[in-house]
């Protein structure tokens, strides 16, 4: 999955989006999540695993649209 398609991602995704983004395969990805184990932090709604969209772009290194508004904002107040 490339920078441009992560960051165009809804809000939440699911785990074998969060996965696929992070090169994990479907078995690994649901083993780590059951563990506690996934690299960024997994909600379980239901049945089914989800991941926030920013805590996938944070672990990835890539800043977040939050993160740009807040940075925008600190140098307009400057």
């Amino acid at each position: 999955m490339s920078a441009e398609e992560v960051r165009n991602l809804p809000v939440t995704i699911d785990l074998l989006t969060a996965s696929r983004a992070l090169g994990i395969g479907r078995t690994k990805a649901y083993q780590l999540a059951r563990t506690g184990q996934f690299p960024c932090r997994v909600w379980r709604v239901g049945r089914s695993y989800r991941v926030r969209t920013t805590d996938l772009q944070t672990f990835l290194g890539m800043e977040t649209a939050r993160r740009s508004r807040r940075s925008a904002s600190r140098r307009k107040d400057r």
